[in-house]
Formats: structure tokens, C-alpha cells, sequence
């Protein structure tokens, strides 16, 4: 998947990087390159969080069994 993001160089000399299309989903580096490493951990961590609350909230039928697609 692509996702679009934000760099913004914060007061004490950090990179603040932001993904818009998930919202709350924000990291840091000490550099650019960190940053972005870093918010890649933070996007697959944010869609695997929404992932297990839809899960929660799903109520299979009887003999329905989830399955796990990988995109």
C-alpha cells in the first residue's frame, strides 16, 4: 500500500512525520530518513490496531470463519 506523508522539522531540531489518511497516526526522527522508517512501524501498527477492533466488533455466524487476506 502507498500512503502519502508529512515532514515538518519541530523546535528541538527533530522530524515530526505524519500520515493524514490515518488519523492519529504521527512519529518522529532525528533525521529524515528515521523518520520515515519510523512511521512505516507506525502505519503497519495503526492498521493492525484497526484491524483487531473491527475484528472485535465482528460477529461472525456459526461456521463463518475469518480469514487473513495480505495486500
Amino acid at each position: 500500500m502507498i500512503f502519502h506523508v508529512t515532514l515538518e522539522q519541530a523546535e528541538d531540531g527533530w522530524v515530526v512525520v505524519e500520515c493524514p489518511a490515518l488519523p492519529g497516526c504521527v512519529s518522529q526522527g532525528k533525521d529524515e530518513k528515521e523518520a520515515v522508517d519510523n512511521i512505516k512501524e507506525a502505519i503497519t501498527a495503526w492498521l493492525w490496531a484497526e484491524d483487531q477492533k473491527a475484528m472485535k466488533a465482528l460477529s461472525p455466524k456459526p461456521g463463518q470463519e475469518p480469514i487473513v487476506v495480505a495486500v
